[in-house]
């Protein structure tokens, strides 16, 4: 999540209510939990084990999301890793990670939810909310994918 500007989120808790507020993308995930802006104007900093996941959201008046034992169902078209998370509370989601290794970020997972077409889209799991994380597939790596010219192909431009 790239931007100089603070990012609208909705926070889901294991045994307490939602939160809304505002993160700065960069710097939201500090060695004590997730610091957010509440709407209230209040600094706050919850605890990564209390977070179930984290939403980047459009808007605060949207109903708040269920993501519980949401997955593909069918192979994503996406390219990245797909991954399949198991929550402490036995929920299940899938997504999407960035087929990158070198932005792991040190206390969850940014990852694309299934539904694009429904907020949120995207989403960030602590390590802490985690039962397991699964890799289902990689898609679209691009690997032994390259396809020879054929040469009974006319060129147009000689």
């Amino acid at each position: 999540m790239s931007g100089s500007t603070n990012k609208r989120v909705r926070i889901l808790r294991f045994e307490r209510e939602a939160v809304t507020g505002f993160v700065h993308p960069q710097t939201f995930q500090t060695p004590g939990g997730i610091e957010m802006l509440t709407r209230d104007g209040n600094i706050l900093t919850l605890p990564y084990a209390e977070v179930k996941v984290l939403c980047f959201v459009q808007d605060f008046d949207d109903e708040t999301p269920d993501l519980n034992n949401r997955t593909f169902a069918s192979r994503p078209k996406s390219p990245g890793l797909w991954v399949r998370l198991v929550y402490r509370d036995g929920a299940m989601m899938d997504g999407i990670l960035p087929n990158n290794l070198l932005t792991p970020e040190p206390y969850g997972f940014t990852l694309t939810p299934p539904d694009l077409s429904v907020t949120p889209q995207r989403v960030f799991v602590p390590r802490e909310a985690l039962k397991s994380i699964h890799v289902m597939a990689v898609v679209g790596s691009g690997l032994g994918r390259a396809k020879k010219p054929d040469d009974r192909q006319i060129s147009i431009f000689d």
